[in-house]
């Protein structure tokens, strides 16, 4: 019998449980490994003969090759495992969560300063807030393809 996961109806979101944990391992083992230099110094050389040392899907690879975050966490990604590849490409977490919303760091920062998504509309699949899927990309970066 399958587990019921009621969690999963949560809009823009992808919870990161056992099942994603499994999906994502060798993705996830692959950002970890940059936090070595010598490993850093050859995913930046040649970044795809360095994600073909990984047993990863395609999905995954491309996900990192294009800096595609959602992409990567709906493959199993775990963001802060994520976050390796944006501190190796000089990016700060503030950066990369706003690319993941379409936002400019800027718009990103300022959101979360006023206290981030009102959970109005956003409780389940199907409202009208704005995290939910027919109002993303929410930012200016997003709009102009960017992200």
């Amino acid at each position: 019998m399958p587990l019921v996961k009621d969690y999963l109806d949560v809009p823009g979101t992808t919870i990161f449980d056992a099942e994603q944990s499994r999906l994502g391992y060798h993705l996830n083992q692959f950002c970890m490994s940059l936090m070595k230099a010598d490993n850093r110094a050859r995913f930046k050389a040649n970044e795809r003969a360095y994600l073909d040392e990984w047993p990863m899907t395609e999905e995954q690879k491309q996900g990192v090759l294009t800096r595609d975050l959602n992409r990567c966490i709906r493959a199993g990604g775990n963001i802060y495992f994520l976050a390796k590849i944006g501190a190796t490409d000089g990016r700060s977490f503030q950066q990369m969560a706003g690319s993941m919303t379409g936002m400019t760091e800027e718009e990103y920062r300022d959101m979360m300063v006023k206290g981030g998504r009102s959970a109005n509309g956003n409780r389940v699949v199907g409202e009208d807030g704005d995290a939910q899927a027919h109002r993303q990309p929410q930012g200016q970066a997003g709009k102009k393809g960017n992200a």
